[in-house]
């Protein structure tokens, strides 16, 4: 006898991936693809957006793509709904666009710094996942993962901006996983440490393995896939119990006291 029938397949579903010419977005789109589904880049810059999916496709897999900004709400509407046109349908939205920036409180033009953090690290999740929704309701696995960050639970000097961002996703997440809870589509979150990814290239390999030694737990920075594979975990169909949830990737930096 089966212990249970559900399973760990996302094979023919529809996933929309935002900033996803790099970096963690990129490698979500590489494993989703690789694992069968019909994956939807999206990204500010169209030849990044070409060139994932190029790599996609040349090996055989799904995918199509779309330039879109984030911070263009009308875009936002105009890419999902098309999305959703080409694949009659779309199952799994992964939030995952990001900019990052060190700006002190007294910082001339602080409050434009600031309104960019909140426009792209926070609003536009709602309004992607606003757009999303009538393709979620009618999904039999319906997903959303949220990406935020170690500082959306904690933070670090100069950053406040992208701290309090993400702090937002945390919980935006948990607001629409009691909201959505009802028509069973899970909300969950990602929380990455640090990460090799651009946003960290311009820091030293010397810097990056010092850090590591000192503040993490498994003494080394993460990759892109790290992240990838648990966004995946939450998108499986055998995750429709886990809703609400934020998790942590970041190699035990948030546990270690000293």
């Amino acid at each position: 006898m089966r212990l249970s029938r559900m399973n760990r397949s996302i094979s023919g579903k529809v996933v929309l991936i935002t900033g996803a010419g790099s970096g963690m977005g990129r490698a979500v789109a590489h494993l989703f693809a690789d694992e069968g589904a019909h994956v939807a880049v999206t990204d500010l810059l169209e030849d990044r957006v070409n060139d994932v999916v190029a790599e996609i496709v040349n090996v055989g897999k799904s995918a199509h793509g779309w330039v879109m900004d984030v911070t263009d709400a009308k875009a936002i509407n105009y890419v999902v709904n098309a999305v959703g046109k080409k694949y009659a349908g779309l199952d799994m939205v992964i939030n995952n666009a990001g900019i990052n920036m060190l700006v002190p409180l007294n910082s001339p033009g602080y409050e434009k710094y600031w309104e960019k953090a909140v426009d792209v690290l926070l609003t536009a999740y709602m309004r992607v996942i606003r757009a999303a929704l009538p393709y979620l309701q009618k999904s039999k696995c319906p997903r959303i993962v949220n990406i935020s960050s170690t500082e959306g639970l904690g933070a670090t000097k100069y950053n406040s901006a992208y701290s309090v961002a993400k702090h937002g996703v945390i919980g935006l997440t948990r607001a629409l996983a009691v909201e959505l809870g009802a028509e069973n589509i899970t909300v969950n979150c990602i929380a990455p440490g640090a990460i090799n990814t651009p946003m960290t290239s311009q820091i030293s390999e010397s810097d990056k393995k010092v850090f590591a030694k000192r503040r993490i737990v498994l003494g080394r920075y993460g990759e892109p896939e790290d992240i990838a594979h648990a966004v995946l975990n939450f998108c499986l169909p055998s995750a429709q119990y886990i809703t609400g949830t934020v998790l942590p990737v970041d190699g035990g930096w948030m546990i270690k006291n000293a």
